[in-house]
Parts: structure tokens; C-alpha cells; sequence
């Protein structure tokens, strides 16, 4: 016989999916909800356990319990799925340009006439061939970048990259230091191997450097993430300062540095990065994604030759090799300019599209670079991001809430807007949208 609670617990979960407790309903609290049923305070919160391990419900320190949204993606809004034709996609950025297509029809032409295509159907070596890597270490050096072929390694996208670092260099139960909001495939790739995040507090120009040294002296970190350049989703660039600081409590305290630079290229004239200030002891991740294509999936991994086996390793285990039609037609575009072209032509659109943000959007304090592809936008005190979504939904427009990029228990009500995905068009008329729906809710 099904316990009692269980029939709770039931009768909530459907009054939630049929839509008769909509998405931002408070519930009662624990003491209130054993008093209406007529169960013990710890069969209260048991029921409230089994919901939110469900999905429909959140807890909410020191605020109550709330229905979840249940019509956005598991994963808060950052589920990449199949976008319909009418709806505005400013959950992701994959930025390109009207003449990527035309480009990429010309690269596979002269891919196809060229010598040695047949190489294309072999294996190539697992951290990518000598000249390709060479031409890669030749291109990011212009960015600030210095350092030599041997210590690069190509590798799937960005995101392979990370996952290299963390499959080769950590270990299950290992303890990494994050800034309290971060990326969110980084978080997913801590929940797959079973590494524990612990959130570093920040400001406007950073992390709390402060805490962080309080951290490794309380705690034995094994690696530090960081996104020193363009950080997402608050756009911060560090200071040379901050970074050489990052740098030295890594030596004090003998933790890694993984450095993540997959929007550097959106800041003209960056401070050095970290990996300049500790070599020995970071990895360094980038890639093409942003710059050029999000569906050319190569990156690159930067590293001391001392971590390079493990890292090989991983990318052997992973997928063998990256594949070399798509390092070939970047390496290509890289030799032809094509990609500083598109980088530039990048930061002008990226530029454009936050001077439309500010325009649209004022007066709503936000938080962004004016150069990045994204804002943060946090919300006013009463107004719910749950809310605010279903409500653009209903406009076909799509935006993240701060729970996916969230490390610490209690998640801000925000919002993170990318800019990159639309026309500018279709992007004024959406962030009319996005400001009116957040006014309408005050």
C-alpha cells in the first residue's frame, strides 16, 4: 500500500504538470503544509524532497518554496535544442556573419582540388599534426598568447578541450575553485566526473582573490577555473594585477589553473594571460567556435610539456584525433586572414549589438563589456526570473535564467541575455520585449 505522503506528493506533482499550480506559485511552508494534511513536520519535508528531486519544485533560503517552470529546458534554460523557425533564441550565442556561408562553400572547393586529400581518410596524430599546430601556436601569439608548438594540443572545440583537462589532470572527489557564477559546461562536466565545485565570491572587477587564499588554507584545492578574458556571463576582464595575484597563490598553495579564453578574442589588447604568469602550472583552453563557426568544432589546449602525456591521453580516449577536414579548413582560413577578418568583423557586430542593448534596455541596470556578446541582467527585488521567462515564452522568445550558471545554494533571480544569435531586427524588437515583460512584473 502506497504511503500517505506518497499521495501528497502525488497530488502535487500533477496540480504542477497540469498547470493548476502554475511556474513562480508559492507553496505553503513546511509547518503550514503538516497542519493542512495532518503529517509530521518531517513528512512535510519529505514531500517538498521528493518534488524538488523531481524537477517541479525549489527551495529558496529564507523565502519559501516555489513551483518550478516546468516548459523550459531541464537544464534551466541551457539545453541547446532544436530552435523553431518563429521563435528569437537569446539563450545562445553562436554569432556569424551573412558571408560565412559563401566562405565555407569556397574553403571545401579548394579542399577538394588540393593535394594530399586522401590523408583525410587516415588517422593523424592524437594532439593534431606538427604543422597544423605550429600554424595555431603562429596565429594565437598575435592574440598575446606566446608560446611554442609542443605545447599546444588541437582538440575538438573549447569545450573538448575543457573536458581533456578535466578527464586527464582531475580525479573524482577533487575540490575546484569556481567564481560563484560560472560556465555552465564546465558545471556539467564537475557533475559528470564527480568533481566538487566550491564557489568563489566576486564584485564587479573579479573574483574575491581574499577568499580564494582563505579557501586553499581551509581546503586542499586541487585546480582554480577561471575566464580571465570576456568572463560568462558578467564580462569582466582581469586586471594584469589580479591575473599575476592568481598566479602566485597557485604556486603557494600548488593548484592548477584552468584558463578559459573562448571569448578573448572579442577585447582588443587583453592583459597577458595567466598561463604567461605560471606556465608550469596552467592550461590554457580556446577554440574557433566563437570567432569563426560554432558548428567547426576545433580548439585548442595550451599546456607544459610535464602535463601534455595525460592530456594526450584523454584526447586518445575521448576521440582519438581531431578531425582533419575541420582543422583544415580552419588552418586555411588562418593562413588567409580570413579569421583575423572574422574576428574583427566579430567585435564590430558584438559592439553594434550592446550599443542596441543599452538604447533598448535603459533604464534597467545591467551588467556586460562592451564588446561582449551577452549581458546579466539582475532583477528587481520581488520580480521572479521564472516568471519573466514563461512570460517570453509566450512571445517565442527564449532567455536563460542564472540557475545554470549558479554554484552556490541560493540563486539569484537574473537573467542572461544573449546578443549574438539574431538579426539586429529581430533583436531590438525582442529586448523591447524582454524590458517590457520585466516592467510588467514589478
Amino acid at each position: 500500500m502506497k504511503a500517505r505522503y506518497k499521495n501528497i506528493v502525488d497530488r502535487y506533482a500533477e496540480a504542477i504538470r497540469s498547470g493548476r499550480l502554475y511556474a513562480g506559485t508559492k507553496l505553503p511552508t513546511h509547518r503550514k503544509l503538516s497542519t493542512e494534511e495532518s503529517i509530521s513536520l518531517a513528512t512535510a519535508t519529505r514531500v517538498y524532497a521528493e518534488l524538488e528531486a523531481m524537477g517541479l519544485v525549489r527551495g529558496e533560503t529564507g523565502r519559501g518554496t516555489f513551483v518550478r517552470d516546468i516548459s523550459l529546458p531541464t537544464n534551466h534554460g541551457m539545453d541547446q535544442q532544436m530552435i523553431a523557425s518563429d521563435v528569437v533564441d537569446l539563450n545562445f550565442n553562436y554569432p556569424a556573419l551573412p558571408e560565412q556561408g559563401e566562405l565555407l562553400r569556397n574553403a571545401l572547393r579548394a579542399l577538394s582540388l588540393s593535394g594530399g586529400i586522401d590523408a583525410h581518410l587516415l588517422y593523424s596524430p592524437h594532439a593534431g599534426s606538427t604543422s597544423d599546430r605550429e600554424i595555431f601556436a603562429l596565429h594565437f601569439s598575435k592574440h598575446g598568447m606566446s608560446f611554442s608548438a609542443d605545447e599546444l594540443l588541437i582538440v575538438n572545440g573549447a569545450q573538448h578541450g575543457l573536458m581533456v583537462a578535466v578527464m586527464g589532470l582531475l580525479q573524482p572527489g577533487d575540490v575546484v575553485a569556481v567564481d560563484a557564477l560560472t560556465y555552465p559546461g564546465f558545471k556539467a562536466l564537475a557533475q559528470l566526473y564527480h568533481i566538487e565545485l566550491v564557489p568563489v565570491p566576486f564584485d564587479s572587477d573579479g573574483p574575491d582573490l581574499r577568499v580564494l587564499r582563505h579557501l586553499c588554507a581551509q581546503r586542499k584545492i586541487k585546480a582554480v577555473y577561471t575566464m580571465p578574458t570576456l568572463h560568462n556571463p558578467l564580462g569582466w576582464v582581469l586586471s594584469e594585477l589580479q591575473r599575476i595575484e592568481i598566479a602566485e597563490i597557485a604556486r603557494l598553495y600548488d593548484f592548477l589553473v584552468i584558463e578559459d579564453t573562448a571569448y578573448g578574442y572579442l577585447v582588443d589588447n587583453p592583459p597577458l594571460p595567466i598561463y604567461r604568469h605560471a606556465p608550469e602550472r596552467t592550461v590554457l583552453i580556446t577554440g574557433f567556435s566563437k570567432n569563426v563557426a560554432t558548428g567547426l568544432r576545433v580548439g585548442v589546449v595550451i599546456a607544459p610539456q610535464t602535463l601534455r602525456p595525460a592530456l594526450e591521453r584523454a584526447i586518445r580516449a575521448t576521440t582519438w584525433n581531431t578531425p582533419s577536414l575541420l582543422t583544415a579548413i580552419v588552418r586555411n582560413w588562418v593562413e588567409e586572414g580570413v579569421v583575423k577578418q572574422l574576428e574583427e568583423k566579430k567585435r564590430a557586430d558584438a559592439g553594434m549589438r550592446q550599443r542596441l542593448a543599452r538604447e533598448i534596455l535603459s533604464p534597467l541596470d545591467y551588467i556586460s563589456h562592451p564588446a561582449s556578446y551577452f549581458i546579466w541582467l539582475p532583477l528587481a527585488e520581488g520580480v521572479r526570473s521564472d516568471h519573466v521567462t514563461t512570460s517570453l515564452i509566450k512571445h517565442n522568445i527564449l532567455v536563460s535564467t542564472a540557475d545554470p550558471f549558479c554554484v552556490t545554494k541560493v540563486v539569484p533571480h537574473a537573467l542572461r541575455i544573449a546578443l549574438g544569435s539574431v538579426s539586429p531586427s529581430a533583436l531590438r524588437a525582442a529586448l523591447q520585449t524582454v524590458k517590457d515583460c520585466i516592467i510588467g512584473s514589478y
